[in-house]
């Protein structure tokens, strides 16, 4: 799972609907949002709070989001800054990297491609600390760090080892398709390539034969089911 610390973001937007629909979506992402009207009370909301992010609209009255971004990067000269715009013009791009901003998106925009570029952007700059983590049966699996353990003891696993476990775990209870796998951790679906698979998953059974609830499945010809007994 992703753990988000929380983080907070100043949205700067002049159209309505857009401004709500931008706060809900931020909402249910697990962030807090602050939504301004316009870039003077974007400005005012940004000297009365502290956040981690700002969202602006590129075409606001009052004051335009490349002003309020001059006047935010006076104040923090590290704080990420996402541009929204109508214009797809190379000239408003280019004064948007000088003004500061961190990435730059056009409308009409896909919000679930926004959301990954958020989250990148965070990432990058340390306030989303990512763990991935499962249990399984008597096991956890702390995929970050490629290790399985028990009261029995740790297991450190392999890149594609953990790749192949990461998929199962994702897919617990159900079909994980030999192509799927083959695709996202070897890159290729040829013969020899699968019977390379089969080693590892006969490791992967290895390593979790302390558990008897716990079992990997062949489902003959089609893929692998990771089955946990509740």
């Amino acid at each position: 799972m992703n753990n988000h610390k929380p983080v907070k973001i100043l949205i700067a937007e002049d159209d309505p609907n857009l401004k709500v629909l931008l706060c809900d979506y931020m909402n249910l992402l697990g962030y807090e949002t602050v939504c301004a009207n316009d870039g003077k009370e974007g400005w005012m909301k940004f000297q009365q709070g502290a956040y981690d992010m700002c969202i602006l609209d590129v075409m606001m009255p009052q004051m335009d989001g490349f002003t309020l971004a001059e006047q935010i990067r006076k104040k923090n000269s590290s704080i990420p800054i996402i541009f929204l715009t109508a214009r797809g013009l190379n000239e408003d791009r280019i004064r948007g990297f000088k003004a500061g901003c961190d990435d730059y998106v056009t409308k009409p925009f896909n919000s679930e491609e926004l959301g990954l570029r958020i989250e990148a952007i965070l990432k990058r700059c340390g306030l989303i600390v990512e763990e991935e983590s499962y249990e399984v049966g008597i096991y956890t699996f702390d995929a970050v760090n490629m290790k399985l353990s028990s009261s029995a003891g740790n297991q450190s696993l392999t890149p594609k080892e953990s790749g192949l476990l990461r998929l199962l775990c994702r897919n617990k209870n159900q079909l994980l398709s030999r192509e799927k796998a083959l695709k996202e951790i070897w890159g290729d679906e040829n013969y020899f390539v699968g019977r390379s698979m089969d080693v590892f998953i006969a490791r992967l059974r290895k390593y979790l034969k302390d558990d008897p609830n716990v079992s990997i499945t062949n489902v003959h010809g089609t893929g692998f089911r990771l089955e946990v007994s509740e």
